[in-house]
């Protein structure tokens, strides 16, 4: 009798057809279903150049169903959506059974995944893994954050761990494989259970946010060099160079030093500056600022870097605005003197945009009854994924010592590195400001940071103007915290007491 297959792939676009090709040369039997036949031959192909498992197509579900072990394990690797409760429901027509488990690893919003894991208890497993890494990280090694039932984590788990990106446990540097018949890495994975369903998309949805502000602090910083400081395109992906070598090691550093060096082969330009300054969004970026609405958490860095992606696409009426309205004159600086500011100041904004989605973290923990890892969240970033970077390995630290750390900036190693490096970060927030270069996710990292410094803010006049125009109540620094006044402001009648 033939063996039966490891786990099953639907969906065959490219994270799909990626993760197949990996779980394969990590060893693992696979049988791959897509309704595009087109996709399949594709994936066949592919295969053949490749040592490792089986990989086989079929043509319909009931088939797949049929080639594996029990408990079946499925992947869906479709877009977000109700093209998952079709497929599911596809798969128990199909005969899928109460032990068997389905994976949604598209890009779905955490609270369907906890509205289908209630839909569909007593008739199958339904578990989630948010992939962070895109296509490369798919096939590579991706960021894995898994959640839902912890049995089908114990069953899962293997496979997720062989195929996630590995860092070297002496440097805490993911062990970088971008092409195939290369050996394949070995080290400390880059995934793990987050907790119940919802989790490991709303740490994804995190993640992205994060991401959001990460690229937005990046170009501000490369928008300052080129018009403050005059440098070339080519002379800024220098820099990046030489940054990625230092505390700004990441995978974003990386990219942006590699994006300046393309030089467009019909214009002899560099390529950056014919990209037409529009910044889309899949919407991540969006779910993030509502959710930290929704929660009261002052993740103002990653809510101005969505808003300045919108901001992008208003170019018709940002050009009429370039016409109409009026600046201060740019002088130009000199770049050896504001180069090492610019390293500081990003650093410094980084920071502050990690402590917004960490805090974001506790915020969800309360609300949901959920008791989230920051450390293993942490580690898990360090490869494969979009915001990789050095810097994770000490926000690992941060939490390793500290686990009941209330913000990520009161670490002693970041509290330090704001406190030496906020000068630099001042000045250039000064000077964009005095030059008219706007620099929103930056200015709202300082902004963040001042906010938590001040023991007594300006919120008491807010709440006098609330409970005089809306009778709204306040408290008193000088009385118990739980006690509420409202005062008379229109007819002298003095403060009372408010029962509640």
């Amino acid at each position: 009798m033939k063996d039966k297959f490891d786990i099953a792939v639907i969906g065959l676009g490219v994270m799909g057809a990626n993760m197949t090709l990996n779980l394969a040369e990590r060893g693992f039997s696979v049988v791959a279903f897509d309704i595009n036949i087109e996709r399949c031959d594709d994936l066949v192909n592919r295969h053949k150049s490749l040592t490792g498992k089986e990989i086989v197509t079929v043509t319909d579900l009931s088939e797949l169903l049929l080639q594996l072990d029990s408990p079946r394990r499925i992947i869906l690797s479709v877009p977000a959506g109700v093209i998952v409760d079709s497929i599911c429901q596809d798969l128990l027509s199909a005969g899928l059974l109460e032990d068997d488990i389905v994976v949604d690893t598209g890009n779905s919003q955490w609270r369907d995944s906890i509205k289908r894991g209630e839909q569909y208890t007593g008739k199958f497993n339904f578990f989630t893994c948010a992939i962070s890494g895109g296509e490369v990280g798919a096939r590579f090694g991706p960021s894995l954050m898994a959640s839902g039932d912890k049995i089908a984590w114990d069953i899962l788990k293997p496979m997720w761990q062989a195929i996630s990106a590995k860092i070297d446990p002496v440097t805490g540097v993911e062990i970088a494989r971008t092409q195939v018949n290369q050996p394949l890495p070995e080290g400390e994975p880059c995934a793990d259970y987050i907790g119940p369903l919802g989790a490991g998309h709303f740490v994804k949805m995190v993640h992205n946010g994060i991401e959001y502000a990460d690229m937005q602090m990046i170009a501000e910083t490369v928008h300052f060099m080129r018009k403050i400081l005059n440098m070339s395109v080519a002379e800024v992906g220098a820099v990046f160079d030489q940054w990625n070598k230092g505390k700004l090691q990441s995978y974003l550093i990386e990219i942006t030093g590699n994006i300046l060096k393309v030089v467009d082969p019909r214009t002899k330009q560099p390529l950056l500056d014919l990209i037409m300054d529009q910044a889309s969004q899949k919407g991540t970026g969006n779910w993030t600022a509502r959710e930290a609405l929704e929660l009261g958490v002052p993740a103002n860095a990653i809510a101005e870097s969505v808003f300045a992606r919108c901001l992008s696409t208003q170019k018709a009426v940002r050009l009429v605005g370039a016409e109409l309205l009026s600046g201060p004159k740019l002088n130009k600086e000199d770049k050896k003197y504001w180069i090492d500011k610019l390293e500081d100041a990003l650093y410094c904004s980084k920071i502050c945009s990690y402590a917004q989605g960490f805090e974001l973290f506790s915020a969800a923990e309360k609300e949901h009854n959920w008791t989230l890892d920051y450390v293993a969240i942490a580690n898990i970033w360090r490869g494969g994924c979009v915001i990789r970077a050095y810097f994770l390995d000490d926000i690992a630290k941060a939490y390793q010592a500290e686990p009941q750390l209330a913000n990520l900036m009161f670490a002693q190693r970041f509290n330090q590195t704001l406190a030496s490096n906020q000068l630099a970060w001042r000045e250039v927030l000064a000077k964009a400001i005095m030059q008219g270069i706007p620099m929103p996710a930056s200015s709202a990292a300082m902004s963040y940071y001042d906010s938590y410094r001040e023991a007594d803010s300006s919120a008491n006049l807010i709440q006098a103007m609330r409970d005089y125009f809306g009778g709204h109540t306040y408290r008193r620094k000088d009385c118990d915290a739980n006690q509420s006044f409202h005062y008379d402001w229109h007819f002298g009648g003095g403060e009372q007491a408010v029962k509640h």
